[in-house]
């Protein structure tokens, strides 16, 4: 009977191999949960990981707004074509395409930012697009001038204020190459878009869509033609001087 009752039952400080072994399981788990102790694995519990952020998919590259900003450099090519065709409705079509290309870089701008899908591939092609259709038209105009006297006596009335864009732009991409190279923290203190290059842009807009209404025997009006001539030297000016706010932050950023 001693030796059952050993057997059965352990009194004060004997042990229970079979209890020993039922506890140890039981501190596997807490509360049916099932999940691993720290009593059995003697190492730190670590925090569950953060699940990484979704990459950028092929879906993700042709948004809306990139989908727009490819069409106006698909719209180039016949942007040209147009221009050298003979005819009302050719003077209609070339100012047609490219006030549709002046709407669509304001509007994919406006939908990226409303409805978050910015794309870097996007940040990259916008000003590509702008800086391809206003160069194609600053060529187009001054190598087809006005009928107008004005011209005749000053052939270089178009020709100064696109050679100032043109070559502005050129070394604006130059300059945004260098603070590329330098860091993003660079790229982002000299090259940020501010409210001159706004305004650059807009009157660079409207008076090319001025000269390029000027075209057409029905909108040859001096009025029209001076306008987009006298906004075409502001923007010039105010290329010149965007040009100036931009480099004149090159030397503190390389002296970081």
């Amino acid at each position: 009977m001693a030796r059952a009752r050993k057997k059965a039952g352990s009194g004060p400080g004997e042990t229970n191999p079979h209890g020993d072994a039922a506890s140890a399981m039981g501190s596997l788990y807490e509360c049916g949960g099932g999940k691993v102790g720290m009593q059995m694995s003697g190492r730190k519990q670590s925090p569950p990981s953060t699940p990484p952020m979704p990459q950028n998919g092929p879906g993700r590259l042709f948004t809306l707004p990139t989908v727009l900003t490819i069409g106006r450099v698909a719209a180039i090519p016949l942007f040209v074509s147009t221009f050298y065709m003979d005819g009302w409705w050719g003077t209609t079509a070339t100012t047609s395409i490219f006030l549709l290309a002046a709407i669509t870089d304001w509007l994919d701008g406006y939908i990226a930012r409303k409805m978050r899908l910015e794309t870097a591939f996007g940040a990259f092609l916008d000003p590509v697009a702008d800086k391809l259709m206003v160069a194609a038209t600053l060529v187009l105009l001054c190598t087809k001038p006005f009928e107008c006297a004005i011209f005749g006596d000053v052939p270089w009335l178009l020709t100064a204020p696109s050679i100032i864009i043109i070559g502005r732009e050129i070394t604006m991409s130059a300059v945004r190459e260098w603070a590329a190279s330098q860091s993003s923290l660079a790229l982002e203190q000299v090259v940020a878009v501010n409210k001159l290059g706004k305004w650059k842009t807009a009157t660079q807009m409207t008076a090319l869509t001025a000269l390029l209404a000027s075209r057409d025997p029905s909108m040859a009006v001096p009025s029209v033609l001076a306008s987009g001539i006298g906004l075409l030297y502001v923007s010039a000016g105010l290329a010149v001087w965007s040009l100036v706010v931009y480099t004149r932050k090159i030397p503190t950023v390389s002296l970081k």
